[in-house]
């Protein structure tokens, strides 16, 4: 018991002591904080994947409309009811 009572004498060992204390619970990058911030990291970069996933599918879409006029009337009419001059537009609304 001696032995251990000989350490916590120096200077040295119990600045140490109280550094890693200090960093391990007290600073604002302390451990719960760093395991927080890589958790929220690796989240974030699965969002990231999935949104450049999806706008790949989006711009091949966007190029497939843009190419064939016939499918750009026909999703103009789909989404945002458009229609000729001469033609009545009836919009059924299912329940």
């Amino acid at each position: 018991m001696s032995k251990y009572l000989k350490y916590t004498k120096n200077f040295y060992v119990l600045g140490m002591i109280f550094f890693i204390f200090w960093m391990s619970f007290i600073d604002s990058n302390n451990i719960v904080n760093q395991f927080r911030l890589s958790s929220k990291l690796g989240e974030l970069e699965d969002q990231k994947e999935y949104y450049q996933e999806r706008k790949e599918i989006i711009k091949s879409e966007r190029e497939e409309l843009m190419s064939n006029p016939e499918l750009l009337e026909k999703f103009a009419r789909e989404k945002y009811l458009m229609k000729k001059k001469t033609e009545d537009l009836y919009v059924i609304v299912e329940k």
